[in-house]
């Protein structure tokens, strides 16, 4: 048979595919060991694990809940410091103005004290009870109400009327035959008493006072004053 020869390149050809396949195979092998051959890597995982730190109901570590905790009790406490603060300058601040309260009215006392007092009511004049303290105390009612008269002009009439007698009579005149005599001190019948009756005095004819008023006011309308009278009236 004859005997052929290949060209060079095929021979190349073929040696090429060869080393490839060798270069692959190696490849593999590689590949398979660096699999079954345990992986560096699993140690800091292993170590990550070992380095967790466990942690609280609410997901927070223990260590940092702790901390929170910590620090939450220090905010509460300096709040109640503050608190506590406030209250008690709130306290010395109601201390002062009360303080300034009882300083000012211990400077006012003083001046309270200094002011004028007031004058003392008088004490209720008195009259004797006699013909002077009589004419004295319907002066004195006179006056206050406009009724004009003096201390000479009622005691002279009235000792002509009755000789200063406060239950004298007349049961003998006009007027008593009419029924209506005269009596008291200045000698007045009843309807002219009750028609110039003085407010304030007694509602009795021989009453001292209420007879000289009422006669007064009478004489002071029909004569101007009882000053004026003379004679019977």
């Amino acid at each position: 048979m004859p005997h052929f020869s290949l060209p060079r390149t095929v021979r190349l050809t073929r040696t090429h595919k060869i080393s490839a396949a060798l270069v692959a195979s190696a490849s593999c092998a590689a590949a398979l060991a660096m699999t079954a051959a345990p992986s560096n890597a699993a140690t800091p995982a292993a170590h990550a694990s070992a380095l967790v730190k466990p942690v609280g109901a609410d997901g927070l570590p223990i260590a940092a809940k702790d901390k929170a905790a910590k620090e939450q009790n220090q905010d509460e406490a300096a709040t109640a410091s503050v608190a506590a603060g406030l209250q008690v300058t709130a306290v010395a601040k109601q201390g002062h103005v009360a303080q300034q309260v009882a300083s000012r009215s211990a400077e006012r006392a003083p001046i309270a004290k200094e002011a004028p007092k007031a004058a003392p009511k008088a004490a209720p004049k008195t009259y004797a009870n006699n013909l002077d303290g009589w004419i004295r105390q319907s002066l004195d009612i006179m006056k206050s109400k406009g009724i004009p008269g003096s201390y000479d002009g009622l005691h002279r009439n009235i000792m002509r009327e009755s000789s200063g007698n406060p239950y004298a009579i007349n049961d003998w005149d006009i007027n008593a035959r009419n029924g209506i005599p005269s009596k008291g001190l200045l000698q007045v019948i009843q309807p002219t008493f009750d028609t110039y009756h003085v407010a304030g005095t007694a509602h009795s004819l021989y009453d001292p006072v209420a007879n000289i008023t009422a006669a007064a006011n009478y004489a002071a309308h029909r004569y101007g004053s009882i000053d004026n009278v003379n004679s019977a009236y």
